[in-house]
């Protein structure tokens, strides 16, 4: 295979516009508000603790999810074509896994930070030191890497007999499997379940360091304090809900629920929309992001 053919929003030339400027904006969106964020956070020393260091991470690997995904597709609206190059499509599975991995994993720290902020208030600062915040990132990209390495060697050393279109509007992983021969799909099936394993461990302990993070605020005297703790913690918690919930559905819903508009619809839930979200969420109820971004 030269090219594989990715699914098109429309076939009407003013709705492929309609769809460009659509995701234009969202790009746009995502590119300005996570670009506010970073700059924010890399100017003001007074955003320079470990919270922030980790949502500078999270901004820099939701630029990279979205960038790899929406250009393209715009792209092919623009310019009334579905192409996408072998090498391309390639790309775009080994970073789009790369940023979904590594955000994963980043939330999963962001989890513990906020424990231990909470929990551990006292030991806070010699468990969240910078070598200790620049380590757990480094893991983070580097968890990304392998993941998306492995993933990216299984997903195309398989024998592919079943044509080249692609049924999402980018080069999703089980998409291109189903142009796979019957039986050479295994491989990545068991990557698939090493995966979900891994996935499954992280979304417990993200759950288990809530339980105990709100059963700690709820045992602080002062309201403040509460109000205070709860703001901390619920944008953490509405962007892990929005990224588990949508990627979950996308992944796990059943073959009787599949059909092409709606794995379209949830595709776009997963992969475009967060990136564009995340940074309203979080600098929505903070008021030193806000005030450094006023600056």
């Amino acid at each position: 295979l030269n090219e594989f053919l990715l699914l098109g929003f429309a076939d009407t030339r003013e709705l492929q516009l309609l769809h460009f400027l659509i995701f234009l904006g969202i790009y746009l969106a995502a590119l300005l508000g996570n670009g506010l964020i970073i700059t924010a956070i890399a100017c003001d020393h007074r955003l320079h603790t470990p919270m922030y260091f980790f949502l500078l991470n999270l901004s820099l690997l939701d630029l990279g999810s979205i960038s790899t995904t929406v250009p393209k597709s715009m792209a092919n609206s623009l310019w009334d074509t579905r192409a996408i190059s072998y090498a391309g499509c390639a790309a775009q599975v080994f970073l789009f896994v790369f940023s979904l991995t590594g955000e994963f994993s980043l939330l999963t720290v962001m989890a513990y930070d906020r424990f231990i902020a909470i929990c551990r208030p006292l030991h806070y600062g010699t468990l969240m030191g910078s070598r200790a915040c620049v380590k757990m990132a480094a893991a983070v990209w580097a968890s990304g890497f392998l993941y998306a390495v492995l993933h990216t060697a299984n997903t195309f050393s398989i024998s592919l007999c079943q044509g080249n279109v692609v049924e999402q509007f980018f080069c999703e992983i089980p998409q291109i499997l189903k142009l796979s021969c019957s039986d050479a799909y295994l491989r990545e099936v068991g990557v698939s379940v090493v995966t979900t394993c891994l996935v499954f461990g992280c979304f417990i302990f993200i759950v288990v360091s809530y339980v105990q993070i709100f059963t700690a605020v709820l045992r602080i005297p002062s309201e403040q304090g509460r109000h205070k703790a709860f703001s901390m913690c619920l944008p953490h918690l509405a962007v892990v809900s929005l990224f588990v919930s949508t990627a979950m559905f996308a992944y796990l819903k059943p073959p009787s629920l599949s059909s092409p508009a709606l794995d379209l619809v949830v595709a776009v839930l997963y992969s475009v929309v967060p990136p564009a979200v995340n940074p309203l969420i979080y600098s929505m109820r903070n008021k030193e992001l806000k005030e450094a971004l006023k600056k």
